[in-house]
């Protein structure tokens, strides 16, 4: 039976109540009806606060569902959060924080790192920092990590912050033993193909929402380039936009494409936004999650039954790129890549070469139907004596 494990989360410094489940429409579109819902990109779950008035509200939205209903984890004491930590490991915390803003990472690489962070000095509760070893954190990956099953990438980042934490505070006794990264999972990007990119943008009635989509596919953005992109760094006469202070702290510019101008002379003249490309009804940055519903909403119109979000685009953006003949290192620059090797998976999904090759059955069927001894065409359907 299909199951949705509800499980206590702390994030945001606060207690929450997540739901995890194996991707399903029906599934998420079920819990996307509870309020207040959010949507935790570290975690990949969606979640809401833990409060008793939340956890009947939950019980009662589940209960007679046909899915399995998995509270468990609320019955397992793993780890027993509090609303802080002591003064004096708040105030190592912090100081932690600034160690991170000093090396000047990301607001959200900050938030992530100091996230987890903050979730190891609460899981050691009274344990002297100069008395941490190897084990300490090695049971907080098994016992807190492992146990909200999450991904490999997430993972990743965890033992990123973790080693950021022995940089900051090198008194204890934690060598790097047990901080190996797991390797990256190797899954192929989601594409869409060029008709299903020119349906989705077709069937989406709302003229803001399709400029949204034909800039992220024409320009190959990820969505925070996108609700941050202002104005100025739009170069319609130079058919160019300029992305700044991207992934990585770099600038970079991405071709305009010509066929999006009349569309986006026409949304500019309708919308009047006056300094973000996409505003909200306040003025302010328009937001990530509105992007997401409506793409969803897109998707169904455009009978697209494949897992979309705004990066699919990005991946469709520069596998098409590839399919066109365009350069990987031309690809790499246009996406804003550090490495070539992060812009070579494109190579595992492009079908220009792939078209090419004739499979090994077609060949064997030519062969035997070119046959001058042979009465009447091989026909799969039967066997080779045609009986």
């Amino acid at each position: 039976m299909s199951v949705i494990y509800v499980e206590p989360l702390y994030h945001q410094n606060e207690a929450q109540i997540s739901f995890r489940f194996k991707y399903d429409v029906e599934k998420k579109e079920h819990i996307k009806k509870l309020e207040d819902l959010s949507w935790s990109k570290t975690n990949k779950v969606f979640y809401l606060s833990n409060t008793p008035e939340n956890k009947k509200l939950v019980y009662r939205h589940l209960e007679n569902t046909k899915w399995h209903i998995d509270y468990s984890a609320f019955k397992k004491k793993v780890i027993v959060y509090k609303p802080t930590l002591t003064a004096d490991r708040l105030s190592f915390f912090n100081d932690f924080k600034k160690f991170l803003l000093g090396k000047r990472y990301s607001t959200n690489t900050i938030n992530v790192y100091s996230g987890f962070v903050y979730d190891f000095l609460i899981y050691i509760e009274k344990i002297s920092l100069k008395d941490l070893n190897n084990t300490h954190f090695r049971l907080f990956i098994e016992e807190i990590i492992v146990a909200r099953n999450y991904s490999i990438s997430t993972h990743r980042q965890l033992i990123s912050a973790l080693k950021q934490f022995v940089l900051f505070y090198p008194e204890t006794s934690i060598t790097d033993v047990p901080l190996t990264r797991p390797k990256k999972s190797k899954k192929l990007p989601t594409v869409l193909s060029q008709e299903e990119v020119v349906d989705l943008i077709r069937c989406t009635k709302n003229l803001k929402h399709r400029a949204i989509l034909g800039m992220l596919y024409s320009a190959g953005l990820r969505i925070g380039e996108l609700t941050a992109l202002q104005l100025r760094n739009i170069h319609i006469d130079r058919r160019q936009v300029f992305v700044e202070n991207g992934k990585g702290r770099k600038d970079r510019y991405v071709v305009l494409a010509e066929s999006i101008l009349p569309m986006l002379k026409n949304y500019f003249t309708t919308y009047r936004p006056t300094t973000y490309f996409v505003e909200g009804s306040t003025g302010n940055a328009y937001s990530e999650s509105s992007i997401r519903k409506f793409l969803e909403r897109s998707c169904k119109a455009a009978g697209i039954t494949k897992h979309v979000t705004p990066h699919t685009l990005r991946h469709s953006y520069a596998t098409h790129l590839l399919e066109n003949g365009i350069g990987l290192r031309h690809i790499q620059e246009l996406l804003g890549h550090s490495k070539p090797e992060t812009t070579m998976i494109y190579t595992h999904v492009a079908k220009k070469d792939l078209m090419d090759i004739t499979s090994p059955l077609d060949l064997i069927v030519n062969q035997l139907t070119k046959n001058p001894n042979r009465e009447q065409n091989v026909l799969l359907s039967r066997n080779l004596s045609g009986i």
